[in-house]
């Protein structure tokens, strides 16, 4: 899929030092955790192949992680794709997020707490993010993808106790994610020129973090979270929808050409140098012509 559109922010604001409630509901955010340094030297980004594809057809049998795992179109076991709606959904996809963009190094170090750090930090962020706290982002959704904890997913038990979440007494699996970010640019990334320089108009919006499980992927999932992006952004008025994929991720292109993205433009090498990752796409969708 796309990769991280920059996990931590460059320039994250102060906060206070209370913590959120576990279970307090989205859209009012409760006063986010307090900041950990962290110094991550042992854990490396896995240069935006981020959840290659799950561009098939919709809901069938993957045999992705060690045994076929189900993810069912409808019954008690469906997946469900929608906007987070509790606060321990949202640290569940951030979790699942970590999970995707970074790996262990062989070697590494004490390499799960400098991983749990990330998530804090990344958490903390997210919250400031959707809560409005961040210069440039006027409003932004964390959308998923869970599915209930089943039996059927026990060949993915890592997956299951990494990202797992309760929801209404029910435990659920966070198994996709994205963000919607209705801005007019993203930090360190591809500014789209659509639909013009208008600051005032903010009709424009990118996706970004955009993740499958590797274990589900090849399910359809990746096509029904874009899907609901395309919805929601409609809802919020945005007329030109973007996202970056690395050059070098065919799969995920595929993924976003099914879903109408086209090509705009391409990051230069020495920008994709300097921060070290492959070259990144942007790709364009007019949602005002995309076929509902």
């Amino acid at each position: 899929m796309a990769s991280a559109s920059r996990l931590l922010p460059p320039t994250p604001p102060p906060h206070s030092a209370a913590s959120p409630p576990a279970r307090h509901r989205h859209p009012t955010l409760a006063a986010p955790l307090s900041r950990r340094p962290i110094n991550p030297p042992r854990l490396r980004c896995r240069a935006a192949s981020a959840a290659a594809a799950a561009g098939a057809a919709a809901t069938t049998t993957t045999g992705g992680g060690g045994g076929a795992l189900v993810l069912e179109g409808s019954g008690a076991g469906a997946v469900a794709v929608r906007e987070f709606v509790t606060l321990d959904e949202l640290r569940a996809a951030v979790r699942l997020r970590i999970r995707t963009f970074y790996e262990y190094a062989t070697d590494s170090y004490g390499a799960e707490d400098l991983r749990k750090s990330l998530a804090d930090r990344e958490y903390d962020a997210l919250q400031d993010r959707i809560s409005g706290k961040m210069i440039n982002f006027q409003r932004v959704s964390c959308i998923n993808g869970t599915v209930p904890l089943l039996p059927s997913l026990v060949s993915a038990e890592e997956l299951c106790s990494t990202c797992k979440f309760v929801e209404d007494g029910e435990e659920r699996v966070v198994i996709g994610s994205l963000d919607l970010n209705q801005c007019l640019w993203l930090p360190d990334e591809l500014t789209g020129k659509r639909p013009g320089v208008n600051e005032s108009s903010h009709t424009r919006a990118y996706l970004s973090n955009v993740c499958v499980a590797k274990e589900l992927q090849r399910n359809g999932l990746g096509y029904a979270l874009v899907d609901k992006s395309k919805k929601l952004a409609r809802e919020w008025g945005i007329t030109d929808l973007y996202v970056h994929v690395a050059i070098n991720n065919e799969a995920a292109q595929k993924l976003y050409n099914k879903c109408g993205f086209v090509y705009e433009s391409e990051e230069p090498a020495w920008k994709a140098r300097f921060l070290g990752r492959p070259r990144r796409l942007l790709l364009w969708l007019d949602l005002k012509k995309d076929a509902l």
